[in-house]
């Protein structure tokens, strides 16, 4: 027991200290006692943890900051950590002023982005003039190694924060595709400078080694039109072969990095007066004005970029998004010369892979890489577009020779051959998912599928019709439920499905079923899980507070997986 005066000093100490010299008083006094004690009877040390309340802050895009941030709230709370989550949407940045210990989980997107629900807070972080003295805070960013800004957005995030005064923690964590491994260790870092272990050692867990990708060569060797005539939709089946082995699994994607037209780079090249064969060195590497143009970005330009081309063309761009050849075309006084041109090629960032959930299985396909590839057309400013990347393959020759890589999904895998499963993928989303039935059909597996597929019409876009009629005559597909949204009056859709078969649905559920989603994340999978939500409340008589909290336990639990773009 302290007497009274002890203990007030305590207080006041206590109540002073920021969250690190916390954390270091405790390891003090802890080796104060250890050494105190030598040759009595002490006890042994407690590892009990020190009573932190971590907030835990995610922006995603596509749900895997949110799955991390859901991870790591369920661990420490195994460890007695009371921890609790919140989308970065939903956090004001006022509110950091008054928190002692944020760890922030944030993925990147496009031309190194925010994720569109984290764009707000960070600007406003930015611009604000916060102090955040009394902050500790870690930060554990998502992205892809192959992408030209590797997780830009984790690291703008983490110096922002130290700007504003914030005490870093633990070094900026970049986690590539495959991140539960540095999840794990980024947790035990954690719990060990909450604990009274000593963690001088242990930081280390958080530097990454990032996995080389390996690129193959192939060619595609034979090429589809997967609708009839009549169809709105233009859907390719590619077949990619290769002389090496391509190593890949059910749940895999292919990455490309599709190249400009020669169209467009002749456009640009006349624009700025330059010729192809024409050299310009850029940041110690030469090459001609071509190759360069062949290989940068000059489609859907991010508004940060076009801020940095706005001086260089002086012309004011006021688009938060556009093509360089628009950008171009609009500009009144161009005054366009090589030494712009130079600048430009400065700014401009490399293409950026585009990534295609692979639909073949290498059992059953003999090694082929197959894609379902949908040529996206838009219309922006009155004009018709089309997608960079699904033209490029489209229009790619066969037996022309091009590089790609595997991305690698741990978090889009089979389960056991045993289990069952729920796919639920209407237009390209039935990508993966006839990857996974050839998969279960070449091993026999007996976990019983059922596949919900949804498209425009019945005899236009019913992609892969007789394989998936195969499999129901040979019983590898349980149950097919289809919805063609443009064959009735009313627009039916696979959530409408769903809803139909709530029961049954629910059944497979409970039975330990696991539900696949993939396709459009907008408004696709927003729809199709607020329909799930909707099953497990009536059929299970729980409010809709609590089936979100079903669903939410499933997808921790890895019984709801996700790949939805």
């Amino acid at each position: 027991m302290l007497s009274d005066t002890k203990q007030n000093l305590l207080e006041q100490l206590v109540s002073n200290a920021s969250f690190e010299e916390l954390i270091y008083a405790k390891g003090y006094l802890a080796g104060y006692i250890a050494k105190s004690g030598e040759g009595n009877s002490m006890p042994q040390k407690s590892s009990a943890l020190v009573n932190v309340k971590p907030l835990i802050v995610y922006g995603t895009e596509t749900g895997n900051a949110k799955k991390v941030a859901s991870k790591l709230q369920a661990s420490f709370k195994k460890e007695k950590i009371n921890a609790k989550s919140v989308d970065i949407f939903q956090f004001d940045v006022k509110k950091l002023e008054k928190e002692t210990l944020v760890l922030f989980v944030i993925s990147t997107q496009g031309e190194g982005e925010f994720p569109l629900n984290a764009k707000d807070f960070y600007e406003k972080l930015k611009s604000s003039n916060v102090n955040l003295g009394q902050l500790s805070y870690a930060v554990f960013g998502l992205g892809d190694s192959s992408y030209p800004l590797f997780c830009s957005a984790g690291t703008l995030l983490d110096e922002v924060l130290e700007e504003k005064g914030a005490k870093r923690l633990l070094p900026l964590v970049k986690a590539d595709v495959d991140f539960n491994p540095l999840v794990e260790n980024w947790q035990k870092d954690l719990q060990n400078l909450f604990s009274d272990v000593k963690t001088e050692a242990k930081v280390a867990h958080s530097v990454q080694n990032i996995p080389h990708k390996k690129n193959y060569k192939g060619n595609i060797k034979h090429k589809i039109v997967l609708n009839d005539n009549g169809s709105n939709k233009e859907t390719y089946h590619i077949e990619i072969v290769s002389d090496e082995e391509i190593s890949y699994q059910p749940g895999d994607a292919l990455g490309v990095i599709p190249k400009n037209s020669q169209k467009d780079i002749q456009f640009i090249l006349d624009e700025f007066n330059v010729e192809k064969e024409q050299e310009f060195s850029i940041k110690g590497e030469t090459k001609t004005a071509f190759d360069w143009l062949e290989s940068r970005n000059v489609k859907g330009l991010s508004k940060h970029t076009l801020d940095a081309i706005s001086p260089v063309l002086e012309i004011e761009i006021l688009s938060e998004k556009a093509d360089l050849l628009d950008v171009l075309n609009s500009a009144e006084q161009k005054n366009l010369d090589a030494d712009k041109f130079s600048k430009l090629l400065e700014i401009l960032l490399p293409v950026a892979p585009r990534l295609y959930s692979i639909s073949s299985s290498k059992e059953a396909h003999d090694g082929e890489v197959h894609l379902t590839v949908n040529l996206h057309k838009f219309n922006t400013n009155d004009q018709e577009k089309e997608g960079f990347a699904s033209r490029y393959l489209a229009d790619l020759p066969l037996e022309e020779e091009f590089e790609f890589y595997i991305h690698k999904n741990e978090n889009f895998r089979l389960p056991e051959e045993d289990k069952d499963i729920i796919l639920i993928g209407p237009g390209t989303g039935i990508a993966p998912f006839r990857s996974f039935l050839a998969e279960r059909d070449s091993t026999g597996a007996e976990g019983k599928n059922w596949l919900f597929f949804g498209e425009q019409h019945f005899s236009l876009d019913f992609y892969y019709q007789t394989e998936i009629q195969e499999w129901i005559s040979t019983g590898v597909l349980t149950k097919l439920s289809t919805a063609f949204s443009r064959d009735q009056q009313r627009k039916i859709y696979v959530q409408d499905r769903i809803l139909e078969n709530a029961k049954e649905f629910n059944q497979w559920i409970e039975n330990g079923a696991y539900i696949y989603l993939c396709g459009q994340k907008n408004p696709m999978s927003k729809d199709v899980e607020q329909t799930l939500i909707e099953v497990i409340s009536a059929q299970r008589n729980v409010s809709v507070e609590q089936a979100i909290e079903i669903l939410d336990e499933l997808e921790n639990e890895g019984k709801f997986l996700k790949d939805v773009y």
